[in-house]
């Protein structure tokens, strides 16, 4: 059995308005780094960059995101960044469908860029995380103390056990975990596995994966699907799945790609298939940013320092990473990508 729980208690920040602890001083020490670095030679560069930053991003950057833009905010006072967190497909709708002006769309899947954005509304798309899949609870957790990575799939189908998982045609999250599911049934040779899973709890449905936290905090629901990297931020208690099951392995790239889902697609009423791989989440600058010349110094700057925030809070930097985009990326940008 693999549990794993983090127990930084020393940094407070808010969600949703409730206190949460979770993160170390190393992390505080970190942003102030950040802060005070290279002040001499950002000097003509904070006078110069001004207005708003709009960015688009996955629920689970929330706590990421919200570190570099606090920390890029210090260095360019003149600068005024808003964070909307949503899942990564509504993300790119609030784009497409919606007509609303955005400066950086981050996504906890670089495909939703390439299949929704790509070419229409952005021109390129670069990789700089990873992640896996877990399974997250507490201590008040129903069968807490017994759970583990060869019964998980059995506790979840009892009747007295809820567990909540994000909408597929909303969240990435969500269409990973059915993925995972489907690779659980294959990996623990389980006929049915995911349909009796998928069939059960779907009142505990959400339209992004951290908007399930309330619901396990209030012991609503005794597990979640979620990114570890979540898990990590928040302090809760998780389960590592096998690398089978977990999208996590680059090495298995092959295992996942027999697993697929449906999901709404780029038009209303069209669908598009999503096919298993490694996690990797992406960004880009729409087309049709307001402030391009702020975004992208923003770009740059979480492609560079922003990856030891990454790091701290439980995901695992990628950059440089390869994209079939790489010609359209700003030459400034370049350096943080290669040719696919």
């Amino acid at each position: 059995m693999d549990m794993k729980k983090n127990t930084n208690p020393l940094l407070t920040y808010f969600y949703k308005g409730q206190i949460v602890k979770s993160i170390g001083l190393s992390f505080i020490a970190v942003l102030l780094i950040f802060a005070s670095c290279s002040q001499k030679s950002r000097t003509d560069v904070d006078s110069a960059l001004s207005g708003t930053l709009t960015i688009f991003h996955a629920g689970s950057l929330s706590l990421p995101m919200k570190a570099a833009a606090d920390s890029f905010m210090r260095m360019h006072p003149n600068v005024t960044i808003n964070l909307e967190a949503a899942g990564s497909v509504e993300c790119a709708r609030k784009i497409t469908e919606l007509n609303r002006p955005c400066d950086i769309m981050a996504s906890a899947d670089y495909k939703v860029i390439d299949k929704l954005l790509i070419p229409d509304f952005a021109s390129w798309n670069i990789a700089f995380a990873g992640n896996e899949m877990a399974l997250v609870f507490h201590d008040a957790s129903r069968y807490a103390a017994e759970i583990n990575d060869t019964n998980w799939y059995t506790l979840l189908q009892k009747e007295d056990v809820a567990y909540g998982r994000s909408d597929p045609n909303a969240d990435p999250c969500g269409y990973r975990t059915v993925m995972a599911l489907q690779l659980a049934e294959k990996f623990y040779a389980q006929p049915n596995l995911a349909k009796s899973v998928l069939d059960k709890d779907n009142r505990y449905i959400r339209p992004k994966e951290v908007d399930l936290l309330a619901l396990l905090e209030s012991s609503t629901i005794d597990y979640i699907f979620l990114y570890k990297s979540v898990a990590v931020q928040h302090g809760l208690r998780y389960l590592e799945l096998p690398s089978e099951v977990n999208l996590a392995n680059p090495a298995l790239d092959s295992l996942y790609a027999t697993v697929s889902v449906e999901v709404k697609g780029k038009t209303p009423g069209s669908t598009m298939v999503m096919t298993g791989e490694p996690m990797v989440y992406g960004l880009t600058i729409p087309k049709s940013t307001p402030n391009p010349e702020a975004a992208q110094a923003f770009v740059e700057y979480f492609l560079s320092e922003g990856q030891s925030i990454m790091a701290q809070m439980g995901q695992k930097p990628l950059v440089p990473a390869p994209t079939v985009s790489f010609d359209s990326i700003p030459e400034p940008l370049k350096r943080f990508a290669t040719l696919k």
